[in-house]
């Protein structure tokens, strides 16, 4: 899947970014735990998101910078979201989709059918797409 981020990030890079921190799923409320420990979480939720193609949750959440950088925990990476469809993705994995769409030609302006793709997450795997079908697990409030 996605090259899982370990880093450090100053806050003029990222502001207000959604993350996605997968988690196995037997180390969950471990997981839980250190997002809340580690980050200031915008609107107080981690939404936690379950496929029966990974054995893994899924945690998303967005994140209030605070300070001059911001350790990015592993295992995580930076997803953007399609509200209307409820599609996560990355944008290797837009720009990855796009060129299977538009027979090997990336083009941004490329029109997708985001119907295609709700309630999922789109991950590169290697040069390989990946889609994970979604449902939420549960909502968790901070």
């Amino acid at each position: 899947m996605e090259q899982m981020i370990a880093a450090e990030i100053t806050s003029d890079q990222l502001m207000n970014k959604l993350f996605c921190t997968f988690s196995p799923k037997d180390g969950l409320e471990d997981t839980l735990r250190e997002i809340n420990k580690e980050y200031t979480i915008l609107y107080k939720k981690i939404f936690v998101l379950s496929s029966i193609d990974s054995n893994e949750y899924l945690c998303t959440y967005n994140i209030e910078i605070e300070g001059a950088q911001t350790k990015i925990l592993p295992n995580t990476i930076l997803v953007h979201r399609k509200k209307e469809t409820n599609t996560l993705y990355t944008i290797n994995a837009l720009n990855t989709l796009i060129k299977k769409l538009n027979g090997g030609v990336l083009d941004t302006s490329f029109p997708i059918t985001w119907d295609d793709y709700k309630n999922s997450v789109i991950l590169t795997q290697g040069d390989d797409l990946k889609k994970l079908n979604t449902a939420i697990h549960k909502i968790v409030a901070i």
